[in-house]
């Protein structure tokens, strides 16, 4: 049997996801969602894949959110303070 891990990976490797998409996808709590992405970050490697981050970014002003280590969305622009932040995607992909 599959567990929740391995049936991230796979929705993963399909197309990028958000975490609310990954949530709806294999049906665990949203919250529960960025636990197992940085415990994919970690041992994915070990199979030779990558967990791929397309980083959030503020549709008002453009700004995207590179250096940031944290996988889950962030709260607000730290350049226009807005607030209606798009959050990251995350994908699979092969490390070689």
């Amino acid at each position: 049997m599959d567990t929740v891990r391995d049936r991230i990976c796979a929705a993963l490797r399909q197309r990028p996801h958000t975490a609310l998409q990954i949530s709806q996808a294999v049906g665990i709590a949203h919250r529960d969602v960025i636990g197992h992405l940085e415990h994919l970050r970690r041992s994915l490697p070990h199979r030779d894949e990558a967990l791929e981050v397309e980083p959030a970014r503020c549709p008002a002003c453009e700004y995207v959110f590179e250096d940031r280590d944290k996988l889950g969305r962030p709260s607000r622009c730290p350049e226009c303070r807005a607030q209606r932040v798009q959050p990251p995607r995350f994908s699979v992909v092969s490390a070689g």
